[in-house]
């Protein structure tokens, strides 16, 4: 068994933003996820077994056990003898005698003996990591909130070993998307998932392999939007949803949004899936006769949005594909302080190329903040001999253990000193559009050549497009409409306007709007008239009109 080092990482109901610790769950949003799992008093469920895969300090364990407590009393079934109706895990021993404990008061409070109640909760709540040594029998029930780290941040054997037995993990992916993976290759026939968690595995590239899994074995049968919710019992800067999942191919799914989780508001829903519609405030349901195939994005929105987004995509080319356009990143350097620079640094002029940063971008305008990036290239893309720049080389020698400490030095010993990604003088030259990495709308700024962005900023270029046209297309309301159905939703209502989705924005063709047309949008991306530009992009599109869609309007 592979085991996880105890400060790897902790376990439990841990959400992004909390690094350390755990982050309990509020108690009617545990209720509700239960609910939704079928762990219900209605139900004999001294009949059915449920898995808690990363049980932290018991949030989901203490509910589920009065719930099958009251079970077991109504049926008549000794609570003592169901020794596998229930196992949780935790990699914490101190979260397992936390949970333990809970576990035993529960015990006490139903009537066992203390000797019973200990070994009960001993027997239903283990130390170890359920992503490797969790029991190969099926269970009916798997319920949690399970940890979200990145799984870069774990040791490289680990890694590898997670990797090997789950293909749902790509790329930079979320230890959260195994936990899922695992839970469903754990239920029973006729069982439920329901987990709260970070939602950027719906539409983002690492969720892909894990979303073809589940459409091609599993079915959705709710799914729960908390964007604008608060389900934790202190803030985090999580993305949270709820969802359930069963085997069979999903039929008609239910997509519920919260206004703010209140209990009010988690017990309306089960009656609100029963019946497809609720009076409930704050509480929307919208029902999808069909679901999503294969990898594509879920695009968790409502049955109109998605209408109209299938019929832009339809006749309309991606970003990409639509006059040569290309969608890049600026550059990352793996330590800001010592290579971003003021123009009094005392390095060789030529090794100093002109940048621009996030907070140099204000109503449209670029602001010259007169600082560089430093050039460790050579034109054909290996590095510098420090030997023919004696000034750069003296600047880097003075800070050299900071430069080496970052992963890319000790990754590349013999080229200590290069920037994590390459720069390219002559993008500074090249005209651009420079597009924030996190912003409430698509704040678009066009730099005519002077500038190499830095990596909070993503660039798109194009030999075909006039510059501005393109510019004022993806300064319009219908431009964010292709993000904002696809992109992770922050805190506040941001979006995260990375390549992935800026490359999903679909455009009419080029050559195809007419002069006057095409005159008046590069007018009004001039003027940042952007009601002037949402009216102009309408008739680009031949569109009359798009759903509305909240968003916080950022480009002024």
């Amino acid at each position: 068994m592979v085991r996880l080092p105890k400060d790897a990482y902790d376990y439990g109901t841990r959400t992004s933003g909390h690094a350390h610790g755990v982050v309990l769950t509020k108690p009617h949003v545990v209720d509700l996820i239960l609910d939704l799992a079928g762990y219900t008093a209605d139900r004999d469920l001294t009949q059915l077994s449920l898995l808690e895969p990363a049980c932290g300090k018991g949030a989901f364990l203490v509910p589920a056990i009065e719930r099958l407590a009251c079970a077991a009393k109504r049926h008549g079934v000794d609570l003592a003898a169901l020794s596998g109706a229930i196992a949780a895990y935790d990699i914490d021993p101190d979260h397992v005698l936390v949970s333990r404990n809970a576990v035993e008061r529960v015990l006490l409070s139903n009537g066992l003996s203390p000797q019973r109640a200990i070994e009960l909760a001993i027997r239903w709540v283990l130390e170890g990591d359920s992503l490797l040594a969790a029991p190969a029998r099926p269970f009916d029930v798997v319920v949690g909130n399970p940890p979200y780290i990145r799984i870069e941040q774990l040791a490289p054997a680990l890694q590898a070993e997670y990797r090997r037995r789950f293909e749902s993990l790509f790329d930079r992916a979320d230890l959260y998307i195994a936990f899922i993976e695992r839970g469903l290759h754990l239920l029973s026939d006729a069982g439920r998932l329901s987990f709260i968690c970070a939602d950027r595995w719906i539409a983002n590239k690492y969720g892909a392999p894990l979303r073809r899994i589940l459409t091609e074995k599993f079915g959705v049968e709710c799914y729960v939007d908390l964007h604008t919710a608060s389900p934790f019992e202190s803030e985090v800067i999580a993305y949270p949803s709820i969802f359930s999942i069963r085997k069979g191919r999903s039929r008609r799914v239910h997509v519920v949004r919260l206004a703010t989780a209140s209990p009010e508001e988690c017990s309306a829903v089960v009656p609100a899936v029963r019946r497809g519609t609720t009076k409930v405030p704050g509480v929307g349901v919208s029902v999808y006769d069909s679901w999503f195939e294969g990898e594509e994005p879920w695009i968790i929105s409502s049955p109109e949005h998605l209408t109209t987004l299938r019929a832009l995509e339809a006749r309309c080319r991606p970003l990409e594909e639509a006059g040569g356009a290309r969608v890049g990143i600026g550059v990352a350097t793996g330590n800001d302080k010592v290579y971003i620079v003021g123009e009094g640094v005392d390095i060789e002029p030529d090794r100093l190329v002109p940048l621009v940063m996030r907070e140099d971008i204000e109503r449209g305008q670029i602001r010259d903040a007169r600082r560089f990036v430093i050039n460790a290239f050579n034109d054909d893309g290996g590095v510098v001999d420090l030997r023919q720049y004696p000034r750069l080389a003296t600047y880097l020698k003075a800070r050299e253990g900071d430069v080496r400490r970052r992963h890319v030095s000790q990754k590349n010993p013999s080229s200590w000193f290069r920037t994590i990604d390459r720069v390219y003088p002559a993008l500074v030259r090249t005209p651009k559009l420079l597009i924030p990495d996190i912003a409430g709308s698509n704040e678009v700024v066009y730099d005519e050549g002077h500038f190499h962005p830095h990596h909070n900023l993503y660039f798109v270029t194009s030999e075909k497009w006039d510059m501005e046209l393109l510019g004022g297309l993806l300064s319009s309301r219908i431009a964010l409409f292709f993000v904002w159905c696809y992109a992770v939703k922050m805190c506040g209502g941001y979006l995260r306007f990375q390549a992935q989705y800026l490359r999903r924005i679909r455009l009419p063709a080029p050559g195809g709007m007419g002069d006057s047309l095409t005159r008046s949008i590069r007018a009004a991306f001039r003027a940042r008239d952007f009601a002037r530009l949402d009216e102009l992009a309408l008739e680009a599109y031949q569109l009359d009109d798009l759903p509305a869609f909240d968003f916080v309007d950022t480009r002024a």
